[in-house]
């Protein structure tokens, strides 16, 4: 079974939410038979590269509150993380253009370390004191590394504005042919959508439903045809 999930690293509810469905599919007893796959959304795709803000600030402008609103807001969600048992930095953030982030999540999906390096990001921009944008790109070579890519290689995705760029795009479209509206969104077998970070037992529910409910394989001719088996290939008789 697959499990796609939509979501973007500056999402703090995507952070928390991941945390989630991860405790119900560790509970989940056939989660070595899922595939969790990662898929691009970027909630302020508008941004300049280099169009970097406190998280505060960005939040009083775009959603009209004030710093008072803001800050308890992020208490609040401090306290969420808190409560998956992940750290989160409730002041002195920052928020900037996540792009060049979801080109490298691809780039690492390619090379079998995307949720490595999701996990890492996540960390790096809720968590830790230094800036995710505000470093350059070597920053974020750092991080990947850290993930298991080849610093080289990763230096080259991002010194190219175009590598991965379509595959993020494509990503973006399929979220809005699926009618995510939001982050974090999470697709089971293509048949359930479960939308937000929602308690452990909701994805455990999900989970539970898309597996009991996944289509028996049908054959269509179960006469006699030549095939290839773990004793050889049959030899044709004409």
């Amino acid at each position: 079974m697959r499990v796609e999930i939509w979501s973007d690293i500056a999402c703090p509810w995507c952070y928390v939410g991941k945390a989630r469905f991860e405790k119900a599919l560790e509970a989940f007893p056939h989660r070595d038979q899922v595939e969790v796959v990662h898929r691009s959304f970027e909630l302020d795709p508008g941004r300049a590269k280099g169009d970097v803000q406190p998280v505060i600030t960005m939040l009083t402008r775009k959603y009209g509150m004030s710093e008072a609103q803001a800050q308890a807001g992020e208490e609040n969600l401090g306290a969420q993380a808190a409560a998956e048992g992940l750290e989160y930095r409730t002041r002195g953030r920052d928020h900037g253009n996540t792009f060049d982030l979801h080109r490298l999540l691809h780039f690492a999906k390619e090379q079998g370390r995307q949720d490595e390096l999701i996990q890492i990001l996540y960390r790096a921009n809720f968590a830790e004191e230094r800036s995710l944008f505000t470093e350059g790109d070597e920053r974020l070579v750092e991080l990947a590394v850290e993930a298991g890519l080849d610093a080289d290689a990763t230096r080259g995705v991002l010194a190219d504005p175009t590598a991965y760029a379509d595959e993020v795009r494509a990503d973006e479209r399929e979220a809005a042919e699926l009618g995510a509206g939001g982050v974090p969104f999470f697709v089971l077998d293509r048949t359930y959508g479960v939308s937000g970070a929602q308690p452990a037992e909701v994805f455990a529910q999900a989970l539970t439903q898309a597996w009991g409910e996944r289509a028996p394989l049908k054959l269509v001719d179960q006469g006699d045809a030549e095939a290839c088996g773990p004793d050889g290939c049959a030899v044709p008789q004409h």
